[in-house]
């Protein structure tokens, strides 16, 4: 029996993810396979907790205060899951996301062409299927062509992303001292360093439509003095952040080189 953990962080997008869970419930599962949902309600207002209680009573929901976010959010829930059980595979899903039924299927059966020792990653594209949105990423931040087979990527957003058991015994939990943005981008790069690989599966797996609006703490049409609020919040882009993040994986140079830009790209974004 394959057993599975689905992780998902929700605040106040009720609709969005009854949809998503909507689509979980409708998969194609590998014969003999279990799947648990565990979901971190990060504060939410609008009924969330209470609808998905009413329709999917079996979701194990871990109540936060608000101040989780997605990456502490996400940290929360695999912490529940792997307490409770040593799954095979921990799969991240944003709530957002409208899955296709043969999602699981393909991811699974990708990973166990790799031995289930490689990141899986699922790309998603916008519900007028026009374009993608999330996916896998190449060094310069593209996506990688949709060919046949896997492509290897440098590192993913966290959208649909496959982690078989082995690979959380090698890397753990996602890096609690991020709280909204980098904890995806910092797993696949701490990934890369470990030699472990990361692919993309050659097909769109599901829809999540971008945020097109620019960022409030980057964006010129908006008074500075609140430019400045939004760049320190967690969803924002906290300089502290950006330094840990480039201290990591670039050197303590390149970290203090951005922690600046990142202010200055706050004061002048029209520079940008």
């Amino acid at each position: 029996m394959i057993s599975v953990a689905v992780l998902i962080t929700v605040f106040n997008r009720k609709e969005e993810t009854l949809r998503c869970l909507q689509s979980i419930r409708a998969q194609e599962l590998p014969c003999g396979s279990e799947l648990t949902v565990y979901l971190t309600n990060d504060g939410c207002t609008d009924g969330t907790p209470e609808a998905i209680r009413a329709q999917y009573p079996d979701v194990r929901i871990i109540d936060g205060d608000g101040t989780l976010f997605w990456n502490r959010g996400m940290h929360t829930a695999w912490s529940a899951a792997a307490k409770d059980k040593d799954y095979d595979f921990y799969l991240w899903l944003n709530d957002d996301c409208f899955l296709y039924p043969q999602m699981l299927r393909m991811l699974v059966d990708a990973s166990s062409t790799k031995d289930d020792k490689a990141i899986i990653v699922g790309a998603t594209q916008t519900s007028d299927h026009t374009r993608q949105t999330y996916g896998g990423r190449m060094n310069d931040n593209s996506f990688p062509v949709m060919a046949d087979g896997l492509h290897a990527v440098d590192y993913f957003n966290g959208n649909i992303v496959l982690i078989p058991r082995l690979v959380f015994l090698s890397l753990g939990n996602l890096d609690s001292y991020f709280t909204h943005r980098f904890g995806d981008f910092d797993y696949g790069l701490r990934a890369r360093k470990a030699n472990i690989g990361i692919y993309q599966i050659d097909e769109f797996l599901g829809e999540c439509d971008l945020h097109e609006s620019l960022d409030k703490w980057c964006n010129p049409k908006i008074p500075f003095i609140e430019r400045w609020k939004a760049l320190w919040k967690p969803n924002g882009m906290p300089p502290h952040e950006v330094f840990h993040f480039e201290r990591k994986h670039h050197g303590f140079h390149k970290a203090f080189s951005a922690y600046f830009s990142t202010i200055m790209h706050c004061f002048i974004p029209s520079l940008w």
